[in-house]
């Protein structure tokens, strides 16, 4: 007669060999989608006839010449912000629209306290402007440039004194790279804040610690970068002399008379108390936020009322000056405003500081400003004369909306330009195209890099000539974007819906490997991934690995139990337990980490995060380098098991299994920078 306990570990055994057949069995169709390679065809395969080029339709111009009303103006936006605000949870908005060198029209919406019932005011009311303030540090970089005190295109490192950055490329990096975004880099999250005050860090000390790795040649690839622009305000402080916030006041807040605005943090008190505060709308009401110390000040820690914002723009309308003060030379303003990198010709790129943006045959440049609890964009026309301000304490912004509906209100087409016909023969190469892409922005060589699976895109053909775009759908998200795109050209796409372009890159041996603008009419990009850096795959051998210690775990549980509480003491021999003991703590560890990690980060809040790695996490962090210390093991002790005749051919398979499953993992925790301290 068989053992009680002997017959459930049998039954754990084939119930664990169920559950995998059926996850296993369930690969190809995750995989349904993925490239599995370079889309390089057979060496036998014909040549591809080389697609042929349409003719475009040229676009048409602009059918009204910008507003003219003020009133009208106010009508226009009235009606805007009475239906957007309460659908976007907004609880105050201010917006400023110059033209011609003066104020055209300035107003406040909503609530800049809403406990309070304190109002926005136009010439009163502060917000934080967030990334905005890159353009002041792009200013300031270019004053210095101006009177001949710094060379635009010299090392960095020549300037800097106290550290240098490591550059693995021959390319050096310069400061016209910071200022276009192109110096290599990537974001950098965690610590770029402090809770108070005190805490925060100067620059000098704060950019060693915290620069992110150089990953691309310099001047090779827009990567949006905060660290890269605080870079460049240090540099600033060091050329000059002076300290940052203070060379910003002396040289541009006060020549602009932007008496109102302030880096300092907190605003000095004469300010402070007219400082908007920032919301989140939680559980049906507004909820008031913390100020954000930012350790990154040159990048994003600008406050400031929509009136003084006002003056800078049409002090960049007018080439550098504002009545009677110049911050820049005309002709210094003209190079700052110049395109100075793009990724393709037709694509909108990037200027010094300033993002291009083409739409409705019109040429703006700008930049977009968020931070918990505030969201913000700054819109120049320079051939129209006109500037578009609008700010909201809250991180949901409208600015997009607003940006697109004034365009298509004052500066409509009657009709969008689209190509007479797609590229002949296309499809032929349209697997070249397709796959997943991954935005270049993410955090790479940190734990952060966690952050990249939101910023995935797919690629798909439509077997008619043409592709689309899709991004993921989440449960938190507002649904899937896509985007049909029309080939006009062997890289160019022009959007169904609109006369933007879509462009892709491709390497020296013609594989394609980048994607450009996808989605948005502003410089970004994306890299094409491999099958194996796709989530269907990463989640796949997640969930295989998962199992896999979750059956390791109850298996030594079992055996331990049964061992203890049975009369006659089970028959295992010295290596079996060990066996069990080392498959036991692995899984069981492995679960500890992979469920508690994303656990503990939702539960403290991803805001939180930009404090710094809470202690909690990092004690997290110091399970996976035990494990794959004991995971090591398992190899020799599958080997041993294999040859002990005590194991049935059920146990080896599950223990071979299992050290598989943890010899897996630990690429899986190298990809996603989570094996050490990487932060």
């Amino acid at each position: 007669m068989k053992k009680p306990v002997s017959t459930s570990i049998k039954l754990i055994y084939w119930g664990i060999a169920t559950i995998l057949f059926f996850w296993l069995s369930g690969f190809p169709y995750l995989a349904q989608g993925v490239p599995t390679g370079t889309g390089q065809l057979p060496l036998l395969s014909p040549p591809l006839p080389q697609p042929t080029q349409p003719d475009l339709v040229d676009p048409p111009r602009p059918t009204r010449q910008g507003p003219t009303d003020p009133q009208e103006v106010e009508t226009f936006l009235d009606k805007f912000f009475a239906k957007e605000m309460p659908t976007e949870h907004i609880p105050g908005a201010v917006v400023a629209l110059v033209k011609d060198g003066e104020i055209f029209f300035t107003k406040g919406y909503g609530y800049a306290n809403v406990e309070k019932k304190i109002p926005v005011v136009p010439d009163k009311t502060l917000f934080g402007v967030a990334s905005i303030s890159k353009l002041f540090t792009g200013t300031a970089v270019m004053q210095l440039y101006e009177r001949g005190w710094l060379d635009l295109n010299r090392d960095v490192n020549q300037y800097l004194k106290r550290f240098q950055i490591e550059n693995p490329y021959p390319q050096p990096i310069t400061l016209a790279n910071l200022m276009t975004q192109t110096d290599g880099s990537s974001q950098r999250l965690f610590g770029i804040a402090a809770q108070t005050a005190s805490q925060m860090v100067p620059l000098e000390e704060f950019i060693p610690d915290h620069m992110p790795p150089i990953v691309w040649q310099p001047g090779e690839l827009y990567s949006y970068s905060n660290m890269g622009i605080t870079l460049a305000g240090y540099l600033v402080e060091v050329i000059s002399g002076v300290p940052f916030v203070r060379y910003i006041d002396e040289n541009i807040l006060r020549s602009l008379d932007m008496q109102r605005s302030t880096f300092l943090q907190p605003p000095p008190p004469s300010l402070a108390s007219d400082l908007a505060v920032g919301y989140e709308y939680q559980d049906g009401r507004f909820q008031s936020l913390p100020f954000l110390y930012l350790n990154i000040a040159p990048a994003a820690s600008l406050s400031a009322t929509a009136t003084d914002m006002a003056h800078f723009m049409i002090a960049h309308l007018q080439n550098g000056r504002y009545e009677n003060s110049r911050i820049l030379e005309e002709e210094t303003a003209q190079l700052m405003h110049r395109q100075h990198f793009t990724h393709h010709p037709k694509l909108p790129g990037i200027t010094y500081s300033f993002h291009e943006r083409f739409e409705n045959n019109i040429r703006a440049i700008g930049h977009l400003g968020s931070l918990r609890g505030y969201s913000s964009s700054l819109t120049l026309i320079p051939e129209q004369n006109i500037g578009l301000f609008v700010a909201c304490n809250s991180f949901n912004g409208i600015h997009e909306k607003l940006s697109n509906q004034f365009l298509d209100h004052y500066y409509p087409v009657q009709k969008k330009s689209v190509p007479a016909k797609p590229l002949t023969n296309f499809e032929e190469q349209a697997a070249r195209f397709t796959g997943v892409y991954c935005d270049v922005e993410y955090p790479r060589g940190t734990l952060a890099s966690l952050g990249a699976v939101f910023g995935h895109l797919h690629v798909k053909s439509n077997g008619d000539g043409t592709l689309t775009i899709q991004t993921p759908e989440f449960f938190f998200s507002r649904g899937s974007v896509k985007r049909k795109l029309i080939p006009v050209e062997p890289l160019l796409f022009q959007r169904a819906d609109n006369d933007a372009y879509t462009a892709f890159g491709e390497d020296s041996k013609g594989n394609i490997n980048y994607l450009y603008n996808p989605i948005r009419s502003r410089i970004s990009a994306f890299r094409k991934l491999p099958w194996y850096e796709t989530i269907p795959f990463q989640l796949s051998l997640a969930g295989f690995c998962t199992v896999l210690f979750l059956s390791a775990g109850i298996t030594w549980l079992v055996k331990s139990l049964s061992r203890r509480f049975r009369k006659q003491r089970f028959q295992d021999d010295r290596l079996t337990r060990l066996a069990w003991l080392v498959a036991g703590l692995v899984g069981i560890l492995n679960l500890v980490f992979l469920i508690g990690l994303p656990l503990v980060a939702w539960r403290i809040g991803v805001w939180k995060l930009l404090y710094g790695v809470p202690a909690i996490i990092i004690v997290l962090l110091y399970i996976p380098p035990l494990t794959m210390g004991m995971t090591l093991g398992l190899p020799t002790i599958t080997v041993l098991a294999w040859k002990n005749k005590n194991w049935s051919a059920i146990a080896r398979s599950h223990y071979s299994l299992i050290a598989i499953a943890a010899l897996a993992f630990i690429p899986f925790l190298v990809y996603w920078n989570l094996l050490g301290f990487q932060f």
